[in-house]
C-alpha cells in the first residue's frame, strides 16, 4: 500500500452523487494522485469505498474518518474483511471519535463522552472480532497526545484534519519513527488574499466552533482572540492559498515536518460542485 505523495481529500467523493464520485475517482488515479480520503457520518461508508474501489485501479481509498459512534465494530470488521479480500492493498481505514455536536441527540444528550476510553473500546472490539481488522489497516484521527499516543501503539499511524506545520512537527515528535503521519491540508486556488478569505472564512468558522479543533489550535499557541477573529495569522497557517507553487510549498513544508503523505482538500466558492479543474491543476504541478 502506497501512502506516499499527495492525496485527495473529499467531502464529494462520499455524499456526491455516486456516478460523479467514481468518475471522478478514476480520473485522479489517472492523474496520479495516491490516495482517495472520504468523511463519514453514518450510514453505508464502505458502499462509498467500494464505490471508489471499483471505478480505479491502483489508489488507496481512505476513510477520514469513519464516525465511531455511527457503527457497530462487528459490522466494521466485518465489512473490512470483504473489503480487502476483493482489493488487496488498497484500503485504509481511518477512525475518528468525531464530535459531539455531531453525535449527542435529544434522546441521548451525554452520549458523547470520554473520546479516548470510547476509541479504546472500538478498537478493543476490532481486535475481537470473528475476522479482526489489523493495527495496520487502520489509522487514528489524532490531534491531542493521548490520540496521538494511542495511534502510535494501536494503528498504523494518524491522520489529523484541519491542522498546521506546526501540528506536523509535534505530531511527529509524538508518534517517533515508524507509525505513518497523514495530515490533511486544505487549499484554496486563488488570485490574492481577498479572494480566499472570501472563500475560506465562514468555512473555518464553522471549524472553530467544534471543541475539538478550537482547543487543538489554542495548544498550538493561537490566542481566543485570533480565532473568534479569524485573525491573518491562523487563516494562513490554516489554510494553503495563493497559486500552485504557493500550494506545493506547504506540501513540502509538512514534509519537512514529519508528513509521510499530505492530502489536500481544495475549497471552492461553489462547495456543492466537484472541484475538477482544481485537481487537475495541482495534479499538473506536482509533476
Amino acid at each position: 500500500m502506497d501512502l506516499s505523495g499527495v492525496g485527495v481529500w473529499s467531502h464529494h467523493l462520499r455524499f456526491g452523487d455516486p456516478a460523479e464520485a467514481a468518475d471522478a475517482a478514476a480520473e485522479l488515479d489517472e492523474l496520479g494522485y495516491s490516495a482517495l480520503w472520504m468523511p463519514d457520518a453514518g450510514g453505508p461508508v464502505f458502499d462509498a469505498v467500494t464505490n471508489l474501489l471499483t471505478a480505479t485501479n491502483r489508489i488507496v481509498v481512505a476513510t477520514g474518518i469513519l464516525n465511531l459512534w455511527m457503527h457497530d465494530p462487528a459490522g466494521v470488521a466485518a465489512s473490512y474483511a470483504s473489503v480487502t479480500e476483493t482489493y488487496p492493498g488498497r484500503f485504509l481505514m481511518g477512525i475518528g471519535v468525531s464530535h459531539a455536536v455531531a453525535i449527542n441527540t435529544e434522546q441521548e444528550p451525554a452520549r458523547y463522552r470520554k473520546p479516548v476510553a470510547a476509541m479504546t473500546a472500538f478498537l478493543d472490539e476490532l481486535d475481537r472480532a470473528e475476522r479482526p481488522v489489523p493495527a495496520d489497516g487502520r489509522v487514528l484521527a489524532a490531534l491531542g497526545p493521548k490520540m496521538l499516543d494511542m495511534a502510535a501503539k494501536r494503528a498504523r499511524g494518524a491522520h489529523p484534519y484541519l491542522v498546521t506545520t506546526e501540528h506536523t512537527r509535534r505530531a511527529r515528535e509524538a508518534l517517533g519513527d515508524g507509525p505513518l503521519l497523514l495530515p490533511e491540508q486544505t487549499v484554496i486556488l486563488s488570485a490574492s488574499r481577498e479572494e480566499a478569505r472570501a472563500i475560506g472564512d465562514g468555512w473555518l468558522r464553522g471549524y472553530l466552533s467544534l471543541p475539538n479543533y478550537a482547543n487543538n489550535l489554542l495548544r498550538l499557541g493561537y490566542s481566543a482572540d485570533e480565532l473568534a477573529s479569524v485573525s491573518d495569522r491562523l487563516f494562513d497557517d490554516v489554510f494553503a492559498w495563493g497559486d500552485e507553487e504557493a500550494i506545493l510549498r506547504r506540501l513540502d513544508e509538512h514534509r519537512a515536518a514529519g508528513a509521510d503523505h499530505v492530502c489536500v482538500q481544495v475549497i471552492t466558492a461553489d462547495s456543492g460542485a466537484f472541484p475538477r479543474q482544481e485537481w487537475r491543476t495541482l495534479a499538473a504541478a506536482l509533476r
